[in-house]
């Protein structure tokens, strides 16, 4: 877990528009095994320890839903500790006759699901860094299917939610131009490429992890910014390491037209495709 440490700059919390929040409280407390860490009228903030926010999710006071395709959120990532950790939630997903979709990534064992308003969730597992392939500066990804017998020898029929040590793993974020989104998560933000897919996606992170961000265009070439009362992604939250890199961070995003906005405990932009960033040092 030390890739989301310092010096590391890394998704610490995922805020969603949700249409509903009492039954988006129920999937993801039944389901997926948060618990709650502070709730208010359309507002919750979750937690897997009691004390970290890892997703909030909101109400809209007027909601829409998604309708075509837009920019935003692909999915966020919940990295358990353990392989066996991810047994025991495919068991506890088995008895929850709950679907989902599974790929071997060869750096990590993935689980894919939706949420009830369509939002992108994945629980993984990542394999020891030391099996992880890298040329050069490029680490090797694939997506091919997943040996779940294999994970379930290593599970021990316990489940009581979360771990308390689950992090935020990653988020990976739809865009509607990735030559614009590279240069703003890279010369803006100062993350590192570690693959490129094509001209249609780039994974990229700090600290020589597979990926702390994923950016595509899949689904989302040239396409609009997510509408404000839209359900979907309302912003997510980075890691700073100090005053230094935020500085950093702010003279290099103006530099290339982004927007810089001071907020309590750090400061707030918005990438090219409309997706909200905010830079907190807790």
């Amino acid at each position: 877990m030390h890739f989301h440490q310092k010096p590391n700059t890394y998704v610490t919390n995922v805020e969603i528009k949700v249409s509903d929040l009492q039954r988006s409280l129920q999937y993801y407390q039944e389901v997926i095994g948060f618990q709650i860490l502070q709730q208010e009228a359309y507002k919750a903030t979750l937690t897997v320890d009691g004390q970290t926010a890892l997703l909030t999710i909101v109400q809209p006071e007027t909601v829409e839903e998604k309708v075509g395709q837009t920019t935003g959120l692909y999915h966020f990532a919940l990295l358990l500790p353990s392989r066996r950790d991810l047994a025991n939630i495919i068991n506890h997903f088995h008895q929850k006759s709950v679907y989902f979709g599974a790929s071997d990534h060869h750096v990590s064992e993935a689980l894919y699901l939706n949420d009830p308003d369509g939002n992108g969730i994945e629980v993984y597992a990542d394999r020891p860094e030391q099996e992880w392939l890298w040329h050069f500066n490029q680490v090797h990804m694939v997506t091919e299917p997943l040996h779940i017998r294999s994970i379930l020898a290593e599970g021990d029929g316990h489940w009581h939610g979360l771990p308390a040590n689950t992090v935020m793993g990653h988020i990976h974020l739809s865009v509607s131009n990735l030559a614009d989104a590279e240069q703003f998560y890279i010369k803006g933000l100062g993350f590192d490429i570690v693959t490129r897919y094509g001209t249609q996606a780039l994974f990229i992170s700090t600290g020589r992890y597979h990926h702390h961000i994923g950016l595509n265009t899949w689904q989302s070439a040239n396409a609009p910014k997510l509408g404000e009362h839209q359900v979907g992604l309302k912003a997510f939250s980075l890691r700073l390491n100090d005053e230094e890199q935020a500085t950093t961070m702010k003279a290099n995003l103006r530099a290339i037209g982004a927007p810089v906005v001071e907020v309590d405990g750090g400061f707030q932009t918005e990438d090219p495709a409309g997706n909200v960033v905010l830079l907190k040092f807790y």
